[in-house]
């Protein structure tokens, strides 16, 4: 087996397996799934908004009594919204930071659940709006950037088919994961779709435009040139165009 065919297979078998991926949105991830993500916290948020905490109705002697009933649920739900942004917030983010140190900071309930409330409003804020990359979109991010920096160390040490191959097939991969994420089938009849049939699809709901679609066919079309031993037909410029074009796609169209 030749070097470009190696690491193609190489490349395939590392990937994440979508259909693994799709199960979980099927099973109601919330990591994979912003629109979940932010239901459970909007759910959370109003079970809290609909308490009052022990501290600010009967005083901090209440605590100190340990009463039962109502403080109870209090505590329930308090726990139930840390968890959440320990799950829900890209590690080592901001969210995860201040968590740590309300966490740190104080074993008192009563006295910690503003500032966890105003932590979790915030990052709600930031999900609503877009800011936030699911767990799904960061792995996946991570995964595609260590196999393009493969394909570029693979072109600057002369093997330019080799680096295609691994470009486009992280491209490949990159678009059937873009499908699962805005709800586009990728197979027809038990079949995975091919990679132009999904970047057509792709354009068709409007995921992207038109240029965009003919420029995922333009570096699809070469990779199958490498892939299929047509060596000749391109050049080295032209797979480090793939390569930082693919990079460009993938970052403004994450997955």
């Amino acid at each position: 087996m030749d070097l470009v065919n190696f690491l193609a297979r190489s490349a395939a078998r590392s990937y994440p397996d979508p259909f693994f991926s799709a199960q979980l949105k099927r099973g109601g991830s919330v990591l994979t799934d912003p629109d979940a993500m932010t239901a459970q916290l909007e759910a959370l948020l109003k079970q809290y908004q609909g308490l009052d905490f022990l501290m600010f109705k009967h005083g901090p002697a209440a605590s100190q009594r340990g009463d039962k009933g109502p403080w109870d649920v209090d505590r329930l739900v308090l726990h139930r919204i840390e968890a959440a942004i320990a799950r829900l917030a890209p590690p080592g983010s901001v969210y995860i930071t201040q968590l740590n140190g309300y966490l740190g900071s104080t074993a008192d309930v009563d006295r910690r659940a503003p500032y966890v409330f105003s932590l979790a409003r915030a990052l709600l804020a930031d999900l609503q709006e877009g800011w936030v990359k699911t767990l799904a979109e960061q792995v996946h991010a991570d995964t595609y950037a260590s196999y393009l920096d493969m394909a570029e160390g693979l072109l600057e040490n002369g093997f330019k088919d080799a680096a295609a191959v691994i470009a486009g097939t992280s491209l490949e991969v990159h678009v059937r994961e873009l499908c699962m994420k805005s709800a586009v089938p990728i197979e027809v009849n038990g079949k995975w779709k091919k990679a132009d049939t999904m970047n057509a699809d792709l354009k068709k709901a409007g995921v992207y435009g038109t240029l965009q679609q003919k420029q995922v066919t333009a570096w699809m079309d070469l990779r199958n040139k490498a892939a299929h031993g047509n060596y000749g037909e391109y050049d080295q410029s032209e797979v480090r165009s793939l390569i930082r074009g693919v990079r460009d796609f993938m970052l403004k169209y994450p997955a």
